[in-house]
């Protein structure tokens, strides 16, 4: 297919001019609208208005251009096709050979703050997805180009074909075309999903490959990462890689839970992520103190973690963590001598965070399962102090109150069933993904690495025997939190008051399966 007439209206014009030239330089005439008409005559290159071939003005603001006749007759005329070729003449309609839009920011207009339904539906490309759409259906005479990443590879067939564009990338342009539609209409279907208060019937999912990894959870498998359009962050959004081998898939896995535990604290805070649960955890007046007792939790499993702090590292702390195995860390700044120490060792991956932007609230969790998702509301309120309950005769002191709520706040991070010790706000014992709660409990006293007297413990899920509390208080734990709601809370809260302990109940579990 020889390209003559081409059809040009985008709104990002990253590239454009040398796109455009180059069709110019082939003798291709050039259809333009708008913005995009008047950027390619700044530059030099000759437009034909869009007008013109329509014979009628742009109206409603640019609501309405190229929804006519003699463009959408242009592009879906079929070739070979006796009946299309004569009634094109009647109608003194041009064959359109070449369809280059991309669409309206609806997907970056969205993620902005304070903006409002009104301007954001103006974002909404009508005419833009109906010339891709029709392009690509009739892909077997019209090229579509959707993305400037394709100006190269059209621009370089072009010259090889003698102005002619091959039938494999006609179908591969018109494949594109289609998904790039289809994820710009989930994005918007999405938008307005968001405000019903029920689970729509439908959800329209739509991702980019972000980045490629050498495999997946296993060797055998492979992997790659993927950012849902329209969400107002990501996991690696403004995230630079300063350092080290390329990110795996389980390093992502892991720093996904590591950045969701760490964004609970506002005071300097270290967490240490292994295999998905948090391995070391700890809140201070500085970060150097953070990691230090974040590791000591379970020196064992800190080696080779994930780290994420909510602090610049400075020099003592990036020497501290050049001195042991490091899988990831993140970190929102680096001092100089910092990076120098932890870049000694080659395969550390030092990752810069710049992102200040919270997930989208109403951001929901899908999990997928076989044929389908799981999906619910993100768990991602912590109870106010206020809003608990002391069910015991003994009232937590101040300082076990700290202690009650770190641990409450870390318990909704471990994989279930999950016990967390803890004091001087710091993990020292983390029970994770047993089958049974009283098995969670005796694994976080085995794990713990000091002798757990006088500190905190954080169940994710009510007891429903008194044999986990007896057990904890046995060993010389002096106050416990817990949803509560089991059929024998009476009885754990007698065990409790036997023996001096303090309870205090939240009224909500926070199960993470």
């Amino acid at each position: 297919m020889k390209v003559a007439r081409a059809l040009v209206s985008v709104s990002d014009k990253t590239g454009l001019e040398d796109f455009a030239r180059g069709l110019a330089e082939r003798g291709v005439t050039i259809i333009s609208t708008g913005g995009t008409a008047e950027s390619l005559r700044s530059w030099g290159i000759d437009v034909v208005p869009v007008d013109q071939v329509t014979g009628h003005p742009e109206i409603m603001g640019g609501r309405v251009k190229t929804l006519h006749p003699r463009i959408h007759g242009g592009i879906l005329g079929r070739a070979g096709h006796a009946g299309d070729a004569e009634q094109m003449a009647e109608a003194g309609i041009e064959p359109i050979d070449l369809v280059v839009v991309n669409l309206y920011p609806f997907e970056e207009w969205v993620q902005r703050r304070g903006v409002s339904d009104d301007e954001l539906i103006e974002q909404i490309d009508i005419g833009g997805p109906a010339m891709i759409r029709a392009a690509a259906k009739n892909h077997a005479r019209v090229g579509v180009v959707t993305s400037p990443d394709q100006y190269q590879e059209v621009l370089q067939e072009l010259a090889a074909g003698d102005g002619a564009i091959s039938s494999a990338l006609l179908r591969r342009l018109a494949g594109a075309a289609f998904q790039r539609t289809a994820r710009y209409d989930a994005a918007i279907a999405n938008w307005f999903a968001e405000g019903e208060e029920e689970f729509p019937d439908t959800i329209l999912l739509g991702f980019d490959k972000h980045l490629e990894v050498s495999y997946g959870e296993n060797p055998h498998q492979s992997g790659a990462y993927y950012t849902e359009r329209g969400a107002r962050t990501h996991l690696l959004a403004r995230v630079e890689q300063l350092h080290g081998k390329a990110l795996s898939f389980n390093n992502l896995y892991d720093l996904d839970a590591a950045r969701g535990l760490v964004a609970e604290f506002e005071l300097p805070a270290c967490v240490i992520v292994k295999h998905n649960n948090p391995c070391g955890v700890a809140v201070a007046g500085d970060l150097v103190t953070a990691y230090e007792r974040a590791r000591d939790c379970d020196p064992v499993s800190a080696y080779g973690g994930v780290i994420v702090v909510n602090r610049p590292v400075d020099e003592a702390l990036g020497e501290m963590l050049a001195g042991t195995f490091v899988e990831v860390l993140l970190a929102p700044g680096y001092e100089e001598a910092a990076l120098a120490a932890l870049t000694r060792k080659p395969n550390t991956r030092v990752m810069l965070n710049a992102d200040r932007r919270r997930t989208n609230p109403g951001e929901r969790d899908l999990r997928r399962v076989s044929g389908g998702l799981l999906v619910q509301d993100r768990d991602a309120e912590s109870e106010d102090r206020d809003l608990m309950t002391v069910v015991t005769e003994r009232v937590p002191t101040e300082s076990e109150w700290g202690d009650l709520l770190f641990a409450w706040r870390v318990a909704k991070h471990v994989k279930s069933n999950a016990i967390v010790l803890a004091r001087d706000l710091a993990t020292i014992g983390v029970g994770a993904g047993q089958m049974s709660r009283v098995d969670s409990v005796r694994l976080s006293l085995e794990k713990a690495q000091f002798p757990v007297e006088g500190s905190a413990l954080a169940s994710d899920a009510f007891f429903p025997f008194a044999d986990g509390p007896e057990a904890a208080v046995k060993a010389g734990i002096t106050t416990i939190i817990q949803p509560g709601g089991s059929i024998r809370d009476d009885e754990v809260f007698a065990a409790c008051d036997a023996a001096g302990v303090s309870m205090v109940v939240t009224g909500r579990r926070h199960f993470r399966h």
